[in-house]
């Protein structure tokens, strides 16, 4: 299956992949460097006013989001611990043919995001500390409590799995009080499962070729 991932690049000059078996792109064709800025980064940690933050993504896949959160980490010397659970693990020669339009520098830092061990926390600087889970979400659960998490699997329709009440149940139980989940989906009946395990959600502009977006909060 991976061997048959082809790289594409986007709107905004940046590149994600696509998975023929499935129809599916990692992130917009419409630009991956600005939906992610758009979705998690501005939407989502922007928004947290913790002093330090955990945040916890599902769906590691390129490491974009993680890299991103990151640079916002190094930039706003702002102490983050940022877990991520991913079940397909993506070879490092393809994540390096991948262009985010980063410095000599930071694609060293999303070289190490790969490389550092898996199941244990790993400090990146001193303000980021990554926690790789090799997981599969529908038969597993996380354990710690987050401020913000990113919620970035392939859509509904690709990956219904992903997308159930008894995952959200368990995310929103995980939850910081005051917390906040953020995905780039805005179908309702996503909403209204997110709704229905006890979020308080908002439908907000999404990116670029995408009317809306969903932040969803713990009261």
């Amino acid at each position: 299956m991976l061997q048959k991932i082809q790289i594409e690049t986007t709107a905004d000059g940046s590149s994600t992949l696509y998975r023929p078996d499935m129809d599916e792109h990692y992130h917009s064709t419409n630009g991956a460097v600005t939906e992610a800025l758009h979705v998690y980064i501005q939407t989502g940690l922007h928004t947290c006013e913790a002093p330090t933050r955990s945040v916890l993504e599902i769906g590691f896949g390129t490491g974009l989001n993680a890299i991103l959160t990151y640079l916002e980490a190094e930039k706003c010397n702002l102490p983050i611990h940022y877990t991520t659970c991913e079940l397909h693990p993506l070879p490092l020669a393809t994540i390096q043919q991948l262009n985010y339009g980063l410095t000599p520098q930071a694609s060293q830092i999303l070289t190490a995001l790969h490389t550092c061990a898996w199941n244990t926390p790993c400090q990146i600087s001193p303000f980021f500390t990554l926690e790789k889970l090799h997981i599969d979400l529908t038969q597993s659960s996380i354990q710690g409590n987050f401020d913000v998490i990113y919620f970035d699997a392939f859509g509904p329709d690709k990956q219904p799995e992903m997308w159930t009440e008894a995952i959200f149940e368990h995310l929103y139980k995980i939850t910081k009080p005051g917390g906040i989940l953020v995905t780039y989906c805005a179908k309702g009946a996503v909403r209204r499962m997110l709704q229905s395990v006890g979020y308080t959600t908002e439908r907000l502009p999404g990116p670029p070729g995408k009317r809306e977006m969903l932040r969803a909060t713990k009261s």
